[in-house]
Order: structure tokens, then C-alpha cells, then sequence
């Protein structure tokens, strides 16, 4: 259960709209859930303000689809990441009001009764700035999230440093940022670049894009652990996920 269903179905009980045993049934519900393949934490959005989110790669598509069955009935929604072909087609099968970002290869089912983001929230835009267009699966898994959040997500695609003056071009959209999520493979140095242009939080990401040397993204990342810009903050490798929920908490009101 979210925390504000929680403070809402208080408040309920202190202003007598709700008496104290309907609250309790509310409530009455064990933290976790064991099933013979998994645990599913349901207080994870009481804790940390969004459900348990559901890595796919691994998970049959039977586990995947029972283990989100599980989170649905809470009404907390749920988000999957890392899916399958087959596995997004179950899902979107078995909740046909959730959405899909084949791309991102994620599946998104919205809280029961959401509406839209809460204003402060989407208020606050973070910018995805990808290095090249090869980069694109991890920052739509970013972006994905991030939307599963409730922020509000812009895009700047394929401005690299091999052609600097691309990025350049969009500093407007820079400066708007809340926080910027830089992914890129190759060589890694777009994070620097940014973090050297803008005053607000830069997430650096990097990916396993790139050639022989490059040795799928481990280049990429020391490049960026290494950045000479100050306060870069780096995800490990293809991790849009990571960065989203870096983004949001940092955020976070």
C-alpha cells in the first residue's frame, strides 16, 4: 500500500469517515507474501514510495504473470522491467490496461484510481540524454520508469561528443532540467560534457555499446567514475532502471 493511501485512509479514520475496524481491515494484510518461487515485499511502496518492482529475465512467463497478479490485487499497480517478447505479450493479455515500451522492454499497470502524476512530481522534468541512438533501449527503460514515478521525462537523442555542437544546440532544454541521465557506450565522456554545462543533478549511465576494447561498457564506466566534472553520479552498466530511481529519490519532495 502507498503511503498516501495510507495517510488518506488515517485521516479518513481521525475525521470519523472511516471507523477504526475498517481501517485495520485495510491494513490487515501480512508484509510479505511467500508463494513457492518468491517473496513479494507489498510494503515496499510504504517504505520507499513505489511497489516492488519485477525483474523479468529468468522468470518464467507463469511466475511472472502470478507474481504481478499478486502485486495488482494490492491496487498499487506494478512495473516489469527487462521482458521478454512472449513475456509482455502474456501480461498485456492477462491486464489489458497496462502499457507497453517494447524499446525500454518494460510493462506498466497504474495505481487503481490514478488519474494522472501528482502536480509537484511531473512538475519536475528530468532530461535523457543519449549518446547515440544504440544507446536508446537504456534510456527508454529509464524513461519508463520515470514515467511509472510520476515525473515528467524529456528527450535529447544521439548528441554525442563526436559531434559536440549537436548537443550544444539543445541548452535551453538543459537548463529546464530538475536532473539529467546521461547513457552513453562507446567512450563514456557525454556525462563530463553535461555535468560541465548544467547546476543540477547529472546520472551518468553507461552502456555495453561499442567496439572490441570497449569490453561491453567497462570502458565506458571507468571513463565516468573518472569524470573530471564534479558530483557525476554513475549507474552500473545498462542499468536505466537504476538511474531512474536515482533521479526520483533525489527528487523526491
Amino acid at each position: 500500500m502507498r503511503r498516501a493511501r495510507v495517510r488518506a485512509l488515517l485521516e479518513d479514520v481521525a475525521a470519523g469517515r472511516a471507523s477504526v475496524e475498517q481501517a485495520l481491515v485495510e491494513l490487515d494484510t501480512e508484509p510479505i507474501e511467500a508463494l513457492p518461487f518468491a517473496t513479494i515485499d507489498h510494503h515496499r511502496a510504504l517504505l520507499q514510495g513505489f511497489p516492488e518492482v519485477v525483474f523479468g529475465e529468468g522468470k518464467t512467463v507463469a511466475q511472472l504473470v502470478t507474481i504481478c497478479e499478486r502485486l495488482a490485487e494490492r491496487g498499487d499497480g506494478f512495473l516489469v522491467t527487462r521482458t521478454g517478447d512472449e513475456q509482455r505479450a502474456a501480461l498485456l493479455a492477462r491486464f489489458h490496461e497496462a502499457h507497453e515500451n517494447a524499446l525500454a522492454r518494460t510493462v506498466h499497470l497504474a495505481e487503481r484510481g490514478r488519474q494522472k502524476a501528482d502536480d509537484q512530481r511531473a512538475a519536475r522534468t528530468v532530461l535523457i540524454v543519449t549518446a547515440g541512438t544504440s544507446d536508446l533501449p537504456v534510456a527508454e527503460e529509464a524513461a519508463a520508469t520515470l514515467e511509472a514515478l510520476g515525473l515528467a521525462v524529456a528527450r535529447v537523442a544521439d548528441v554525442g561528443v563526436a559531434g559536440l555542437h549537436r548537443l550544444l544546440a539543445h541548452r535551453d532544454a538543459l537548463g529546464a532540467a530538475a536532473a539529467v541521465i546521461v547513457v552513453a557506450g562507446m567512450d563514456g565522456a557525454l556525462p563530463s560534457v553535461v555535468g560541465g554545462l548544467v547546476h543540477v543533478p547529472v546520472i551518468a549511465v553507461p552502456t555495453s555499446v561499442g567496439y572490441g576494447a570497449s569490453f561491453r561498457g567497462l570502458s565506458a564506466l571507468l571513463t565516468m567514475l573518472n569524470s573530471c566534472a564534479a558530483g557525476v553520479t554513475v549507474c552500473n552498466i545498462d542499468n536505466g532502471f537504476g538511474a531512474a530511481m536515482a533521479a526520483a529519490r533525489v527528487l523526491s519532495p
